[in-house]
């Protein structure tokens, strides 16, 4: 299962609002066949394991090691499940079960229902870790929202006139951009966006580029920006009109409940994860309604002396922290008590 797990994370950042999924098949104790799931909408991890077993006369004397209960109905794929009874595999052992509705249980019931052994719960914390964005996405009807900033050994993110750049070095930058290709979303503020004038594309790194999302509460951003050069898909939540134009959509919400309503209405465009890239006023928004998950803070050796504060956590968790050429990087995640 941590083989299964490994293949999984390979398909980070590419098959999003799918999990990432590993199988590994083993007969007589020695691994026959493995794969994951790619990209969305190709073929599943149990699809490409099966693939890549030589002698598929193996199979019903192989257990199959999969991250992820097999899917029980027909989307862009045919089911899983319905693959492994047709191969009669011998048994199957699942890390977590599905928490989508259509499949929850149901992959599981085909299978045994077939006559074949399935022992679920494999290293299932694990599991949930590997797929917290899946999960999060259908057990709180939200994106899974991580906060990210730099700030300077005296805990400013700018200077008084916002000028922000740089504060981390380029290699904290580089992982930024890696972060972007694996996360559905980036979004900042309207201070951020006027600026900064970000793109907020991933450019020192391979991957696709995230939904760019900017809060401007009374529509008061030039479309002369970067982020309404409509190269990338962009949201613009706003207090005033619902206005689509080409891949820029300006969506209006309620003042008395905007975060919770700008969530949701991510999680009905499918996008299961959102980074949010600043400043101050945003990302505290977002914490002191307890809307977030986890947090990635870099601290520079830079001093400003006076400026604009960092945002500052609340019920927040230590998880770890390492050096990056001089910055530090610290992890933090919610702690569900807030």
């Amino acid at each position: 299962m941590h083989r299964a797990m490994e293949l999984a994370r390979l398909g980070f950042g590419y098959v999003s609002p799918n999990p990432m999924v590993g199988c590994v098949i083993v007969h007589n104790n020695k691994i026959i066949g493995e794969g994951f799931h790619r990209q969305f909408g190709g073929p599943h991890a149990e699809v490409n394991a099966i693939n890549s077993v030589d002698d598929k006369s193996l199979l019903p004397a192989s257990q199959v090691y999969v991250t992820l209960e097999p899917c029980s109905f027909f989307g862009k794929t045919p089911p899983c499940a319905d693959l492994l009874v047709k191969h009669k595999v011998g048994s199957v052992f699942i890390a977590n079960i599905d928490p989508n509705p259509k499949v929850s249980g149901k992959g599981i019931g085909i299978l045994r229902k077939a006559g074949i052994e399935v022992e679920e719960g494999i290293l299932e914390i694990e599991g949930r870790g590997l797929n917290k964005r899946f999960f999060t996405s259908f057990g709180k009807k939200r994106p899974y929202v991580i906060l990210k900033w730099a700030q300077t050994a005296d805990g400013y993110v700018a200077r008084k006139n916002f000028d922000s750049k740089w504060i981390s070095n380029k290699y904290s930058r580089k992982i930024v951009h890696k972060w972007r290709a694996e996360e559905d979303a980036i979004l900042v503020g309207k201070n951020t966006a006027m600026y900064d004038n970000p793109n907020l594309n991933v450019r020192e790194w391979a991957g696709n580029n995230p939904v760019r999302i900017v809060v401007d509460h009374h529509l008061r951003l030039g479309e002369h920006l970067n982020l309404f050069n409509r190269e990338i898909p962009t949201i613009c939540y706003n207090l005033k009109q619902d206005r689509q134009n080409g891949d820029l959509d300006f969506v209006k919400l309620s003042r008395e409940d905007f975060l919770n309503e700008l969530l949701a209405d991510l999680h009905q465009r499918n996008i299961q994860s959102v980074m949010i890239e600043g400043g101050t006023v945003t990302i505290n928004s977002f914490v002191e309604k307890g809307l977030w998950d986890e947090a990635r803070v870099f601290v520079a050796d830079t001093c400003f002396g006076e400026g604009i504060m960092a945002p500052r956590l609340m019920h927040a968790e230590f998880e770890g922290k390492e050096t990056i050429m001089g910055d530090t990087l610290t992890y933090f995640k919610r702690n569900d008590i807030g």
